[in-house]
């Protein structure tokens, strides 16, 4: 990874590679990270939990593929989904170039605070990328 990936500070982020936005009134983003497009390359069908849905922190609620490989998304946050970024549809590939943009992937209201999560620093390290 010679590349400098971009990973705001505002965000929290998973083990898994997923990150979160909180609003600051009790509702949050969830998309992947810059890590994950890297390692999946350019997604070609993005599936969506429904709204409506409840969600555990920890459970598969989405899917990303790419030509190489199908991933799982799993929620970082417990929550119900109250929006899925239906552009993704049609362009699936505004997941790899505007990941924390455009290409979030839904929105939860949140079910308690989010909690266990790993500040970007953090994050960095765990996925092995340079200070």
């Amino acid at each position: 990874m010679g590349d400098v990936v971009e990973l705001p500070s505002s965000l929290k982020y998973s083990e898994s590679h997923e990150w979160v936005a909180e609003h600051g009134d009790g509702t949050a983003s969830v998309g992947i990270t810059a890590v994950a497009t890297e390692q999946l390359g350019d997604l070609v069908y993005v599936e969506l939990p429904e709204v409506g849905r409840t969600l555990a922190r920890g459970e598969s609620c989405a899917v990303v593929e790419s030509s190489k490989a199908a991933s799982d998304v799993y929620a970082p946050a417990a929550g119900e989904v109250i929006a899925v970024n239906e552009a993704l549809a049609k362009h699936p590939e505004m997941v790899n170039s505007s990941p924390y943009g455009e290409g979030w992937l839904f929105k939860l209201k949140l079910k308690g605070p989010v909690e266990g999560l790993r500040s970007r620093d953090e994050y960095k390290q765990s996925a092995g990328i340079e200070p």
